[in-house]
């Protein structure tokens, strides 16, 4: 009794093994948050055809979610606190955070959630998901670049990605001064990632 007890177990751990090679075992999800301090935000739009305005976002939080083998399915969620935004003149300033811009009193955080991520270079890549600012949620779409391949992603490292979309700021509501501020909007992030 006890040797076919022993060759059960044998046959099980054999099985097990075997299931294992066969690249059977589930996904890697890998969870990273922004460090906040090592990571910033630009929004720039065109001023009166000649120049252009400048907004920095420094409270930021968020993180990645992925798994190595499928980085298709990633999940990335950048959260901006609008009512720290910075601007590089008080005139600007509070323009931005009225209700004419992002109307920060009623709507204090822009969101991107990025659901899927299209790989097109060993650290290049297009995210797609939502940005949602002043209330209004639009499919957007994030061009990213990793400083290593996020294909050898192992959860101890940090990770570093740049990324940048064009949006048109009228599609969110901010519709106002047409004719002296342009209505894409070029947006940058530069953030650091840590194992979670």
């Amino acid at each position: 009794m006890r040797r076919k007890t022993r060759q059960t177990i044998g046959a099980l751990t054999l099985a097990a093994s075997i299931l294992t090679l066969g690249g059977n075992t589930p996904p890697q999800k890998l969870r990273y948050r922004i460090d906040a301090q090592h990571s910033d935000v630009h929004a720039r739009v065109g001023f009166f055809g000649i120049a252009s305005k400048t907004a920095r976002f420094p409270a930021i939080s968020g993180g990645i979610e992925l798994d190595p083998a499928h980085l298709e399915s990633v999940k990335l969620d950048v959260t901006l606190d609008a009512t720290a935004l910075e601007a590089g003149d008080s005139v600007t300033l509070k323009r931005l955070k009225g209700p004419d811009f992002f109307d920060v009193e009623h709507h204090p955080q822009v969101r991107f959630v990025g659901r899927s991520m299209m790989m097109t270079g060993p650290v290049t890549a297009v995210v797609s998901g939502d940005l949602t600012a002043k209330g209004v949620t639009r499919p957007t779409t994030l061009d990213v670049s990793f400083t290593a391949p996020p294909t050898k992603a192992t959860g101890r490292e940090a990770i570093r990605l740049s990324g940048r979309a064009k949006i048109d700021r009228t599609a969110f509501g901010m519709t106002a001064y047409r004719l002296i501020v342009a209505k894409n909007v070029t947006i940058s992030i530069d953030t650091q990632m840590v194992p979670t």
